[in-house]
């Protein structure tokens, strides 16, 4: 998906918004938007709660750029939070922070791509091609997936609330984590898709949280702190 020679019209994005807390960056990335697209209107926040200010003021970007880890937003809460408040908006995820589970959980909730923030300004216009082109983009280390079953996803972690589940629970949150659908959960455990509902809601409950999603990014920190990656990232993917 890396053409670095990608055609892109100039005028194909008028208005973007930059969503990121750290200046430095957010003017840097400001200044290689300003020479891909022309006469393109940039606003800019420095959190979840500017973001949808602007939004609200009326201004109403086609494209979004915005940083997961800011200083008002837990997990990937924020992006959801704001997929709603701009549903015709194209959001690319921006992130230091990335597993090939974040990344899939962000394109299932509507994200248009995600980007790592080391992304050279070369590189940066390549996806832009692809999002204005109307295709989502992956980074090729998270296009495809490690094999992944039942027991590739060991739940027995360092975490007092995966410990809470049952057995079946901990059988379903695994094809969660690899990322099946009711029915083929339903399927491979030979139960009723209603059945699997049930026990789904039951363990989002014992969890804590309220969607798949945040289960998975449960897991994926829990795992992360278990391989003990830098802090940063686990302090972020615990949520």
């Amino acid at each position: 998906m890396e053409h670095a020679g990608a055609p892109i019209r100039e005028d194909a994005i008028s208005r973007i918004l930059i969503v990121d807390d750290h200046p430095l960056y957010s003017d840097a990335l400001e200044s290689a938007l300003e020479l891909v697209f022309s006469d393109c209107e940039i606003h800019k926040a420095s959190n979840l709660g500017e973001a949808i200010q602007e939004a609200s003021s009326g201004f109403d970007p086609e494209l979004v750029m915005f940083d997961l880890k800011l200083p008002d937003v837990t997990g990937i809460s924020g992006f959801v939070k704001l997929r709603k408040t701009l549903p015709q908006a194209r959001i690319l995820v921006i992130s230091s922070l990335a597993s090939f589970d974040l990344v899939h959980s962000l394109l299932r909730e509507g994200a248009s791509g995600f980007l790592p923030k080391d992304t050279s300004a070369r590189a940066l216009r390549s996806v832009l091609a692809e999002i204005t082109a109307g295709r989502t983009y992956v980074p090729k280390d998270y296009q495809q997936p490690n094999r992944c079953d039942r027991d590739s996803v060991p739940l027995e972690l360092d975490h007092p609330k995966l410990a809470e589940l049952t057995p079946q629970q901990q059988r379903i949150m695994r094809l969660i984590c690899c990322g099946k659908p009711n029915k083929q959960i339903a399927y491979e455990l030979s139960l009723a898709e209603a059945t699997v509902k049930a026990h789904i809601t039951a363990l989002l409950r014992r969890l804590g949280v309220r969607n798949r999603t945040q289960a998975v990014v449960m897991v994926e920190g829990a795992l992360a702190a278990q391989r003990g990656p830098e802090p940063e990232a686990r302090a972020f993917l615990k949520h």
